[in-house]
Parts: structure tokens; sequence; C-alpha cells
């Protein structure tokens, strides 16, 4: 254990699995102080336990982000239980993949609810105690679908480039309260959500190894290389980092065509 984030306290949504539960695992390991939030309780209840932090150290909530009221309450919830939350990391979200034209309003309205209008709740409710305390940071977990397009992937591609514009647009109001807003866009990660894709396939073997060929290292990324990105821009190593979107997709993005 480290003090890279001694005297961070962390509100983390999507924290029982994947992704979420990588960074929660390396944000204790840098002496922070969590309060993780995910809608699947009994998972999350798992996860704290697994997670094993002292008292005072890790607190939890079942919520859905899109549900403004709950992530108000989780956020007052986690005052109490962590103190004042000065950080927060927005990584929970749904894939919502189909055909513009096949789309249904209820999957258009769920993917933005949960994407877009999740991470805003959050960040509403955070602000006003980060602006009150003269600080705090903001990481909202992106993708490479922010500024790139996967055919037959329609409406998520939209939310996570909106999530971008309200990334730099809360960068922007708020720097002067000292608040740092930032995003960090992974691609292909070995998640359990991935492994269930390829395993959909009649050949998962191949599956994987065709999305693994996509990338110039020929592998894709674990989800503890993503949350140590996460842990450096919620830190205080990059204080003059704001409005920005780190990569972490092993040069997916910029390949033009496989040599």
């Amino acid at each position: 254990m480290s003090d890279r984030l001694a005297g961070k306290r962390i509100f983390l949504t999507g924290a029982a699995q994947g992704i979420g539960l990588a960074i929660a695992e390396q944000c204790l390991k840098e002496g922070a102080k969590l309060f993780v939030v995910d809608r699947d309780g009994a998972l999350l209840r798992e996860t704290v336990k697994k997670l094993g932090a002292g008292e005072g150290m890790l607190g939890h909530a079942e919520a859905d982000i899109s549900d403004a009221a709950a992530i108000a309450a989780a956020m007052a919830q986690a005052a109490k239980e962590i103190g004042p939350v000065n950080a927060l990391i927005n990584n929970a979200g749904i894939n919502v993949f189909s055909l513009p034209l096949e789309t249904t309003d209820e999957e258009w309205q769920r993917c933005f609810d949960v994407n877009l209008k999740g991470a805003w709740n959050c960040c509403k409710a955070a602000l006003p105690g980060m602006i009150a305390a003269g600080g705090g940071a903001i990481l909202n977990i992106a993708s490479t679908h922010s500024f790139t397009i996967i055919p037959h992937t329609f409406p998520y591609p939209l939310a996570k480039h909106a999530l971008l514009g309200l990334t730099k647009s809360l960068a922007l109001e708020y720097v002067g309260a000292g608040v740092r807003v930032n995003a960090l866009a992974p691609g292909y990660v070995e998640t359990q959500k991935n492994i269930d894709y390829w395993n959909s396939f009649p050949d998962p073997v191949k599956a994987k190894a065709e999305t693994l060929a996509l990338h110039p290292g020929k592998r894709i990324a674990t989800t503890t290389e993503i949350a140590k990105a996460a842990v450096f821009m919620i830190s205080d190593e990059c204080p003059f980092m704001n409005a920005a979107t780190l990569v972490v997709d092993g040069g997916l993005s910029v390949l033009q065509h496989a040599v």
C-alpha cells in the first residue's frame, strides 16, 4: 500500500465487477477512502466483502445512477461514512448496440439515461461539496467509442461522444473553483462482458483471436491496466490536467490498417 491517493475520498460507480472492481482495488491500495455504488446490490455486497477494507475506509450503496434522487442520497451517505467526497469516478455504463432504424425508444432512453445522464447525476451530486471545499477531481470513464464509430453499435457511441462534451463543459465551468474534470478512454478490455461476447460465437477462441488481431500489440488491456491509469488521473500527480481525455487502447484507435 502506498499513499498516492491519501486524503482522497472517492465516490466510484459501477464498482461491483470489471473495470470498476479493478479501480476499487487500486484506489484502496493507494490509500484512498472509498464509497462504491452499483445497481446490483447482491454482487456489490460480495465485492465489498472481497475488498476487505477497514472501518471508515469503505462504504457502499445500491443505486442506479439514472435515478438522481438515489444518487443524491448515496452521496449524502458517503459523506457520513468516509467524509465529504472530493473525487468522483463515473465508471458505470451499459452497452446498447443496435442498428439506427432498429433501435427502440426504450433502448435509446436507457442508453442515454445511464451513459450520459447517469454521469451527470453523479457530477451534480458531487460538485457542490467540491466547490465548497475549494476543489476536487472528477474522472469520467469514456471509451474509444467516444471518438470512433463501430458500425452496428448505435446509439452507444452517441452517448459516449456526449460524455466527452460533458467532461469538457464541466471542466471549463468549474476550473476556477479548483475542480478538475477529465476522461479516460479505454479500448477493448478483458472483462466478463467481452468474454461473454466471445462465448456467444460458435468458436469463442477464434472470436477472441480476431479481436486481439485488431491491435498493434496483438493483445487487449487488463482491467488492472485501466485502473492504474484511473489512479493517476484522479491523483494529485497531474494537477494541470483538465478537460483532457487519456486514451488507453494499445494504439488501436490510431491504427489505420494492419501491416
